[in-house]
């Protein structure tokens, strides 16, 4: 059994994150921590386990980290973790600095754990398939991703996100949105941003094999206008992104299987690991720059 120390105590960590590692045969959930001690010994209660006041006391309990924190707060969990050479389970983004995610990238190399992080549509096995072969096929020319989400309703438990609320849909649903494109068309190497009302935030990417790519995004949009569309675009046609064929606990559960068979396996290449999370990272950071700065950005290696 891989013990699992819980980072984080809010609607994402108790229903999925908790949820997902009480439902897994191989994972159980060895204590939580939160920066709200009440909350934490709620959460804890709920699942028959400990809850911990000190970051290290809950390092020590467990064999693997499940964080579902604010990414400032997570980049600092995760560094502490690997350097304890604890497994880490991550969220979206893994940082909000391209150097807080090297920092953990850095730590998890040296001390050699093995890292997932869990951009949820690539656990969803239909859409896992679909990149696999649209990847191989070959011959795309650009791919277009609309996310519009409205998380501040009535009864949204997100609505009171102030990372969401400070960073908007860029930080929180673009990760999403490049953990899908990025398999197909490849790393981002330009980057230019614009604003548009209510949150929105349009990026055109130049990626490395010459495809361009086109990506809107807010977390406030009239629910009425609610959408979710990825497609790509090439030699072969159109090819729409299916939507995934199950719910974000599933995959979280594909995602714990997926680290134990880096850790039995021994080999540390995940398609989703520290290094992808710091890549997206990367190309989050510097379309901040172009849509503060109103120019095209190069994103660095």
């Amino acid at each position: 059994m891989l013990r699992f120390g819980l980072f984080g105590t809010g609607h994402w960590a108790a229903e999925t994150h908790a949820a997902g590692i009480g439902a897994h045969p191989r994972a159980e959930l060895a204590g939580v921590w939160g920066r709200n001690p009440d909350r934490a010994a709620e959460l804890a209660a709920r699942h028959g386990v400990p809850a911990f006041t000190e970051v290290d006391a809950l390092l020590d309990a467990c064999d693997a980290v499940a964080v579902a924190l604010p990414p400032d707060v997570q980049a600092d969990v995760a560094v502490r973790a690997a350097t304890a050479g604890r497994h880490l389970l991550l969220d979206k983004p893994l940082a909000l600095t391209v150097a807080d995610a090297d920092r953990v990238v850095a730590a998890a190399a040296q001390s050699g754990v093995a890292s997932v992080v869990f951009f949820t549509s690539r656990f969803q096995p239909n859409i896992a398939g679909f990149l696999a072969s649209t990847a191989a096929a070959g011959g795309w020319h650009t791919a277009r991703a609309v996310r519009f989400a409205s998380i501040f309703q009535p009864g949204s438990p997100y609505g009171g996100s102030q990372w969401r609320r400070d960073r908007g849909a860029l930080w929180d649903i673009g990760p999403h949105a490049l953990s899908i494109i990025l398999p197909v068309l490849g790393p981002v190497t330009r980057v230019a941003a614009m604003d548009g009302p209510r949150g929105l935030v349009h990026l055109l990417l130049t990626h490395s094999g010459g495809a361009t790519s086109t990506v809107s995004l807010t977390l406030d949009a009239p629910p009425e206008a609610v959408a979710a569309e990825f497609a790509f675009y090439g030699d072969s046609g159109v090819e729409p992104v299916p939507p995934g064929d199950g719910s974000s606990l599933t995959a979280f559960g594909v995602a714990i299987d997926q680290l134990l068979g880096e850790i039995d396996a021994g080999t540390r290449d995940h398609r989703c690991d520290v290094r992808f999370g710091r890549d997206v990272v990367a190309v989050l950071a510097a379309a901040e720059t172009a849509r503060a700065e109103g120019r095209t950005v190069t994103v660095p290696d």
